[in-house]
């Protein structure tokens, strides 16, 4: 019974839920880039390199034969998902730069303005008044 409630306190700790949750984004956010760079980027860096869709650009080691498909180096596949990754790097990048902006404004600020000091308690004001009086008399 020890080892299912080490994993209960575990699974639902704020950071694994926290993780969750960025995984699932994380992979639709992917498929957002995928598809802006297969249907919008993609089209017309095709069309200035003369018309070309980089999913069928392969090379053909051997051909197909029958109900054998050929075999081939699928290069442009390798392509777009070297685009998919660097367009996702850069987002990433773009949000990580963005929040430490914020943390650094947010330092800056709180280091001009340094939290003025406690009032001293009752006990310390009534301690001070007697010491006062004291050193009249």
């Amino acid at each position: 019974m020890k080892f299912i409630d080490e994993f209960k306190a575990f699974a639902l700790k704020g950071n694994v839920m926290d993780m969750a949750v960025g995984i699932i984004i994380g992979g639709a956010f992917g498929k957002i880039v995928s598809s802006i760079v297969n249907d919008v980027i993609m089209p017309p860096i095709g069309l200035l390199v003369g018309g070309v869709n980089f999913t069928d650009l392969k090379i053909i080691m051997k051909e197909a034969v029958g109900v054998v498909p050929a075999v081939t180096i699928n290069y442009g596949n390798f392509l777009q998902v070297t685009f998919d990754f660097l367009i996702i790097a850069f987002a990433i990048f773009m949000v990580i730069k963005f929040m430490n902006n914020l943390n650094r404004k947010k330092a800056a600020a709180e280091a001009v303005a340094p939290p003025p000091p406690p009032a001293p308690s009752k006990e310390e004001q009534l301690l001070t008044e007697i010491r006062d009086l004291l050193k009249k008399n």
